[in-house]
C-alpha cells in the first residue's frame, strides 16, 4: 500500500510502503502510519535523511535491494535498482520546502 506525503508548499508524494517506511527510519522516525513531522522535528530529520544519503548516495534502500537468486532456472536480468539519493530526494526537498516555510509535513496511506 502506497504512502503518501503533504506539505502545504509542495506537491504530494507517494511511495510504496516500504521505501517511504525506510526514509522514515533514516531521518528518526519511528515509522508510524499516519504520522508527521512538526516544524520543530524538521531540522533534525533533514540532516539525517541528508546524511544517509551522503554516506552512499549510490547503495539502494534495503527494500530494493535483489535478493540472493539461486535458481538457475530465473534468466531474467535483474534491474537495478534506484539509488537512496534517487529515492530521498524528493522528500528532502519536501522537509526543506516545509522548513523554509515553517509548515509541517505528514504522510498517511
Amino acid at each position: 500500500m502506497p504512502i503518501t506525503f503533504k506539505s502545504k508548499h509542495a506537491p504530494n508524494i507517494v511511495m510504496l510502503e516500504q521505501v517511504g517506511l525506510e526514509l522514515l527510519h533514516l531521518a528518526g522516525h519511528s515509522g508510524g502510519v499516519p504520522g508527521s513531522f512538526a516544524v520543530e522535528d524538521l531540522p533534525a530529520a533533514l540532516a539525517r535523511l541528508e546524511g544517509a544519503v551522503a554516506e552512499g548516495p549510490g547503495r539502494a534502500l534495503t527494500a530494493e535491494r535483489p535478493a540472493r537468486d539461486d535458481d538457475a532456472d530465473n534468466e531474467r536480468p535483474r534491474e537495478a535498482p534506484v539509488s537512496i539519493a534517487h529515492r530521498a530526494g524528493p522528500l528532502i526537498d519536501m522537509l526543506r520546502t516545509a522548513l523554509a516555510e515553517g509548515d509541517y509535513v505528514i504522510w498517511d496511506r
